[in-house]
């Protein structure tokens, strides 16, 4: 009988050994704080779990929201919790010019001078002076990992992958915690242009 916990954790060694990072392709999405979440869906209300995402504690919402920009409107964009101090909306470039705004990308909690953006909840709207953003590629990193293989948050890194479409992605912020899983995170049009898909392995460039 096959020992499924065995295999997993000899496949998470050789991933850390070969020092690759499994891929996690981001679609739109929102963070709500809590005094938002309440406004656009009532006083009391709570986040509905849908599913689990690979981050610790961070998981899809039942709930959508619709946005709004000065040219039009994108409907159903996922909640992802849990709730946050700040709200953030993640979008894609091609998102933007839909709605109309002009996004920076920028870190995740890195919002001043970002794009306003109007949500739409059943019981309410938010119109936010700053708070759309691209997200900054990104890599998820335990610490002991890092520790172990000399890589410090904040690094930049480039990433490569070996696929039909091989690319080589440079800018690549290091985010380590002990509170992460290791992952990359890629918007749905980066990974898109190179025929990426989640669970894809990509490697880290010395």
């Amino acid at each position: 009988m096959v020992n499924h916990q065995l295999v997993e954790a000899i496949k998470d060694e050789i991933i850390k050994q070969l020092e690759l990072v499994p891929v996690g392709v981001s679609n739109r999405h929102v963070h709500l704080s809590q005094a938002d979440f309440e406004t656009l869906f009532g006083q009391g209300k709570t986040l509905t779990h849908l599913k689990d995402l690979k981050q610790p504690g961070q998981y899809a919402a039942k709930e959508t929201v619709i946005l709004e920009g000065p040219k039009g409107k994108l409907q159903k964009v996922r909640i992802l919790g849990p709730l946050r101090k700040t709200t953030q909306i993640e979008l894609s470039i091609a998102d933007s010019f839909v709605l109309g705004i002009k996004i920076p990308v920028r870190e995740s909690g890195n919002l001043k001078g970002s794009a306003p953006i109007k949500l739409i909840g059943p019981e309410g709207s938010v119109s936010l002076e700053e708070g759309a953003i691209a997200a900054y590629r990104h890599i998820h990193m335990p610490k002991v990992q890092a520790e172990s293989q000399g890589y410090t948050d904040g690094q930049i890194v480039s990433v490569a992958f070996e696929g039909i479409r091989s690319v080589t992605f440079n800018n690549v912020m290091l985010r380590v915690s002990d509170k992460y899983a290791l992952e990359m995170h890629l918007d749905v049009e980066e990974a898109n242009a190179a025929g990426i898909v989640n669970g894809d392995l990509l490697k880290i460039l010395r």
